[in-house]
């Protein structure tokens, strides 16, 4: 299946914006949403306690930020993401809640040009299973690596599989499942189309084996329900 391009992926968000304005629905189909917030960013502060400046990548309309800013106040907040009304959303919300520094950049985190070195943490929520071969994974992760101070962290919450296929299947069909009990069959099938159409999620296996590869010191498993996982690395 040919799958969605950057513009079509871009095009849906910039339509979305009010859904992934709120914290507690936006995320209806992905289990654990609220949990996989509250472990990855308070992980973070955890790893990294005086942290003055952050990264979110595919920031969306923000809520990762908010809740990392709950966590430790007032940090420099720069905002990636390729939809403008998603970012505008996303600098309005930030911008009330910090007295640091907020910088917008649109665009793709594989192109956006960014200070090495420069970030105490690094956010990821619901954003890398855009990426697509093997390429494209390693040198994402190897430029995100490169952005982080030394000692600084990389959080992840996504869309994953499994490595065994069997075991695969299973997972995906206790997904539709849930879905099919929060919205019925032709939402089940709605939001599983729109996965295959959009989405290469790949394994937390994948993930962590890559981060370790590329230099993270520490990767560390934070959660994992079914083909939803929260994890990261330290570098």
């Amino acid at each position: 299946m040919i799958k969605s391009t950057i513009a079509e992926i871009k095009e849906r968000f910039d339509n979305d914006v009010e859904r992934f304005s709120n914290l507690e629905t936006g995320q209806v189909a992905t289990i654990d949403a609220t949990i996989s917030l509250e472990l990855i960013t308070e992980a973070s502060k955890r790893i990294v306690p005086n942290a003055k400046k952050v990264l979110d990548v595919g920031c969306g309309a923000g809520n990762y930020t908010l809740m990392m800013l709950s966590k430790i106040p007032n940090l420099n907040c720069t905002l990636v993401d390729l939809s403008l009304p998603m970012l505008n959303r996303a600098f309005e919300r930030v911008s009330a809640e910090t007295n640091g520094k907020v910088e917008t950049k649109q665009g793709d985190i594989r192109e956006i040009d960014l200070e090495e070195n420069s970030f105490d943490i690094i956010l990821a929520g619901a954003v890398l299973h855009h990426l697509r071969d093997d390429e494209d994974w390693e040198t994402t992760f190897t430029k995100l690596f490169k952005l982080l101070k030394p000692g600084g962290c990389l959080m992840i919450s996504d869309l994953i599989t499994q490595d065994t296929e069997l075991l695969n299947e299973y997972t995906w069909q206790r997904y539709g499942e849930y879905l099919e009990g929060i919205g019925g069959a032709e939402y089940r099938q709605k939001v599983l189309d729109y996965i295959e159409k959009e989405d290469s999620p790949r394994s937390m296996n994948y993930q962590l084996d890559l981060m370790k590869k590329i230099g993270f010191s520490k990767v560390e498993i934070l959660h994992k329900n079914m083909c939803f996982g929260a994890f990261g690395g330290i570098k």
